[in-house]
């Protein structure tokens, strides 16, 4: 079940005329007897909310005031997510002649044209505080405080992600409730904005219009409409035609195969980052540790301690959280085990939580070995989110392959890898030309669509981005990588193995010399055949092709060019070079 929880308005949504209709509470008892979670999330005070609704009971949380307020119906505690104004503003906008005002526990109100006087006060008492309109409500909240907020502080005390939660709303205030949500739903009556900007707009008008909503919620999971959600979709690469090849965060199974060395890590580590710039939740299982270092997410396990279940569970129960289950610890023999029942343990907490999204199983023909008999049992056929990576995929339990998706082949010989892809499920391979693959080039194979294999040029990730940085201005590149300052007749023969020391070099080599190059195009040629960055290259051969350029001049120019690009340590013989030719005298 993709989505756990529905978050819904009051006024305008739910209610009409502030009351909710026998029919809507209904459908709402529908979406609890599902087993998905309501949550409520107003711009209305609490106490006159209570006084209205008497189906209070139905929602898990109330987020009120507009995200100000959280109340637990099952307890009758509330909690402020934010300080109230002080008094005195409240006072000098009455003495003001604003009115109507109402004061909450946090969230001071009155109505249009009400809002130049009201930002008046907040400016002359120097308070951080922000007005937020809601049909002409003008509502007063400390800064950062909306119903995004709000819904977020209830999702978290629920262990619940975004990413499972339908929302719906119709007016100005509901903007960021939909856009934190994994779906936006506006009903038919909502402002126009707010249709423009939601996943769904519904036929019906206020609760009509969320009764249709659970009506699929209830039925499909919304599965019609996944679609839909491209604003949620993964930058895989880019296609020969120019085109994003983007992978959905839901419903399918991705498999990336190749030989060692032929970059399998690179690309996984993108999707991963995109995965987690969503804020989705992973949890990778790392067999041997080359995930340690991966950004933002916690390793559980090291060379010298195994992992354990409980710490791995205790990690996944925070939604933000992401995980690196470190194996090396573990003897071999205990690895498939030990994975086996960690996966029995996800699967659990995704039927409860929806989390974690994705589950990235490295080595997957060591852990899901197509001999091992466990592994056909503890992944479902209907499971999805798996992101499987292997050298072998004839190794890995056909059971597993069988659920696969999308085949992401890197290295030299990608025909080969769907080769055996197919023979070890048995069914026919896709019909293809044998493809050469650069570094950096995938094949992709979405095998349940009919469509022949694709080449992408994979997004670099940001991580292997900044070891690229570091190899290039810092790292000691080969003899025949390196850049030689020779100059005419080859009197020289001064070596720049990275760019610190092209730039050291640069700096007091004579001029003639640095021109020699300069009109042959070297310094461009070198940027874009060996350093792998166009825009530096093409930064330098702009200054190369500039006519009447002196030495100093243009050595100012490609240094700055380098400098805007890649980031020195402060004490590098580069900084140190600049800095003395940049003194006085």
């Amino acid at each position: 079940m993709r989505y756990l929880a529905l978050a819904a308005d009051y006024d305008g949504t739910l209610a009409t005329n502030g009351v909710v209709d026998a029919a809507t509470v209904a459908a709402l008892e529908r979406v609890v007897t599902s087993g998905r979670k309501l949550i409520l999330v107003t711009g209305r005070e609490l106490d006159e909310l209570l006084a209205i609704f008497p189906h209070i009971h139905l929602f898990e949380r109330v987020v009120a005031e507009n995200g100000a307020l959280l109340y637990r119906p099952a307890s009758r505690e509330e909690q402020r997510l934010a300080t109230p104004p002080p008094p005195a503003f409240a006072a000098e906008l009455t003495r003001r002649g604003v009115g109507p005002i109402s004061v909450g526990r946090v969230i001071v109100a009155t109505w249009e044209p009400h809002e130049t006087t009201v930002l008046e006060v907040i400016k002359h008492q120097g308070l951080e505080l922000q007005v937020i309109f809601n049909k002409g409500a003008v509502m007063v909240l400390p800064a950062g405080v909306n119903k995004a907020s709000g819904l977020q502080a209830a999702l978290d005390e629920l262990g619940l992600s975004p990413h499972n939660v339908v929302a719906v709303g119709d007016a100005e205030n509901d903007h960021a409730l939909l856009r934190l949500a994994e779906f936006g739903t506006a009903v038919a009556n909502a402002i126009p904005s707010l249709q423009d900007e939601a996943d769904l707009v519904t036929r019906a008008d206020h609760g009509a219009g969320v009764q249709e909503l659970i009506e699929h919620l209830v039925a499909d999971d919304l599965s019609v409409w996944h679609r839909r959600l491209s604003r949620h979709q993964i930058v895989v690469g880019t296609r020969d035609v120019g085109w994003d090849f983007r992978l959905a965060p839901y419903g399918v199974n991705v498999l990336v195969t190749g030989a060692s060395g032929s970059g399998k890590s690179t690309l996984v580590t993108a999707i991963v980052e995109g995965l987690r710039d969503q804020r989705y939740q992973v949890c990778i299982v790392d067999p041997e540790g080359d995930y340690e270092e991966f950004e933002d997410a916690v390793v559980v396990g090291d060379a010298e301690h195994g992992p354990t279940l409980n710490e791995v569970m205790k990690l996944l129960e925070q939604p933000r959280e992401q995980a690196v289950v470190n194996l090396v610890g573990l003897p071999l023999q205990d690895r498939p085990a030990f994975f086996i029942g960690l996966l029995t343990r996800l699967q659990e907490l995704r039927a409860r939580t929806g989390r974690p999204h994705w589950i990235v199983v490295d080595e997957a023909h060591h852990l899901l070995p197509t001999e091992w008999d466990p592994a056909s049992v503890a992944v479902s056929k209907d499971a999805t989110g798996f992101l499987y990576v292997t050298v072998h995929p004839d190794q890995v339990s056909p059971r597993v392959l069988s659920t696969v998706d999308i085949v992401l082949a890197v290295g030299a010989r990608p025909e080969q890898s769907f080769k055996r892809f197919a023979a070890a499920i048995e069914q026919p391979a896709p019909s293809m030309l044998s493809a050469m693959l650069e570094p950096g080039e995938a094949l992709v194979w979405r095998r349940r669509d009919g469509e022949s294999p694709f080449r992408i040029r994979t997004a670099l990730p940001k991580m292997e981005r900044k070891r690229h940085r570091r190899k290039y201005a810092e790292g000691e590149l080969a003899p025949d990588l390196s850049f030689y300052f020779r100059g005419p007749g080859h009197r020289l023969n001064l070596r720049a193995q990275n760019l610190m020391l092209f730039v050291q070099i640069a700096e007091g080599v004579d001029d003639e010399t640095w021109r020699y190059h300069l009109r042959r195009q070297d310094y461009s040629d070198w940027f874009r055949r060996v350093i792998k960055n166009d825009e530096l290259a093409d930064d330098a051969a702009a200054v190369e092709r500039e006519a009447g350029l002196d030495a100093d001049e243009s050595r100012r120019r490609i240094r700055e060019a380098i400098e805007r690009h890649y980031t020195m340590p402060a004490a590098s013989p580069l900084t140190a070079a600049i800095e003395k030719r940049q003194r006085p005298g």
